[in-house]
């Protein structure tokens, strides 16, 4: 295969979509490609300007800065509130959603003997909260198989079963987006399933503000939502919010306790140590960035756009077959499924894809599920197609390496 490449920096003829950040916009090292922002998430500059001032005010009079912290805490919430489309005083801030299903599970009280539901495609952090709450309380986790290819009627039926048999369900923690392999879960018959039977339900949306219009109503009358603002809505590192429907939001308590605990949900949230939190009041103007510039929706159909046409060009430099992984496909994230010996756990995983950083200078992620590997691709407005062209070009050679020294 013979492809010009271009650097990172470059927009090519094609150029951006119109209005829209390009990678000028970011403090991005211009010699790596950054093909996997699912992970961690990139800050816009104006983003990062905006946290060095907000930190030099903290620095200048802490006295001061405190004294005014919970009104501008509110303040944020409302804006974050209005870009989910929610009410404020349903949000509160969080580190991230991992710290936001813990909060859920550390407040609830589990029943002896009565089951926990997940899927085996529950974010590893989430789970690993799961079974330490579920031993705590003598609770029982249960694990979903759901297929890769399953439609999403399947996948009400699959949960409509278990949720119908053995001990009753307390809880079903459900990913909205699942990180390992990047599938959009149809939640609305998921949580229809789970309050017929009687179980609350806590959504993981770590993936969906940005990546969905409108992720609370996709995630229909949930009892409680997590999300992170610091992957594709690119705001300042820990920062997240748990909304909580209004009957059960007050049992929520904060996992650090301060001089928050006395209020109600959310304010009591707001208070939770002497804590930086630049980052609650700077992602406002995150949103207010990609609102100026080209919008929301455009932004997302330039995701997509970039990220199916790269799934299409690895998929062939790989020779993967597609027609296991193509149901339920997340918006900006796409899988193309490696050999079946490599990748086979989360170690071997991350050893690969440490490789792919080291060897080619691409950022990528690797992912492990049911003992298969798979290149998770993810990418945000600022990705180029000659930077998968890149990655094309020189990740066989790298895999087949690979998987001789697999044996």
């Amino acid at each position: 295969m013979t492809t010009q490449v271009q650097t990172p920096g470059d927009t090519g003829d094609d150029g951006a979509t119109a209005g829209l950040p390009t990678f000028a916009d970011f403090a991005l090292d211009p010699e790596v490609r950054h093909l996997n922002h699912g992970s961690f998430g990139t800050v816009p500059r104006p983003v990062l300007a905006r946290l060095a001032v907000l930190r030099a005010e903290m620095e200048s009079n802490p006295d001061a800065w405190w004294r005014t912290l919970t009104e501008r805490i509110a303040a944020a919430r409302a804006e974050v509130a209005g870009f989910l489309r929610t009410a404020p005083d349903s949000l509160a801030f969080v580190p991230n959603a991992s710290a936001g299903a813990s909060t859920v599970l550390a407040s609830l009280r589990f029943p002896r003997g009565a089951r926990i539901l997940m899927t085996d495609h529950t974010y590893g952090a989430v789970a690993m909260g799961v079974r330490r709450i579920a031993a705590l309380h003598g609770a029982v986790v249960d694990t979903l198989h759901v297929p890769l290819d399953a439609s999403a009627e399947h996948i009400r039926s699959l949960f409509a079963g278990k949720l119908a048999s053995g001990a009753p369900v307390a809880l079903v923690v459900v990913d909205q987006i699942t990180s390992p392999t990047a599938r959009l879960l149809p939640l609305p018959g998921i949580v229809a399933e789970a309050h017929a039977a009687g179980a609350r339900v806590l959504v993981d949306g770590a993936h969906a503000p940005g990546l969905l219009a409108d992720p609370l109503r996709h995630a229909s009358g949930a009892d409680y939502w997590t999300g992170n603002l610091h992957k594709w809505v690119c705001g300042p590192r820990g920062t997240a919010v748990l909304v909580a429907r209004a009957a059960v939001a007050q049992e929520l308590v904060p996992l650090v306790n301060s001089w928050g605990a006395p209020y109600p949900f959310p304010r009591s949230f707001d208070e939770q140590g002497t804590q930086d939190v630049t980052g609650w009041l700077a992602v406002p103007d995150s949103l207010a960035f990609f609102a100026g510039r080209g919008g929301w929706d455009a932004a997302r159909e330039a995701m997509n756009r970039t990220v199916t046409a790269a799934q299409a060009l690895l998929a062939e430099a790989l020779h993967a077959d597609l027609s296991g992984v193509r149901a339920n496909e997340a918006p900006a994230m796409r899988l193309v499924p490696l050999s079946p010996v490599l990748a086979t756990d989360p170690d071997r995983a991350a050893a690969l894809q440490r490789r792919v950083a080291e060897e080619l200078r691409c950022e990528v992620s690797i992912t492990s599920w049911d003992g298969r590997g798979f290149l998770r691709l993810s990418a945000h407005v600022y990705n180029r197609p000659e930077e998968y062209a890149y990655l094309a070009e020189r990740l066989p050679a790298l895999l087949a390496s690979a998987e001789r020294e697999a044996g």
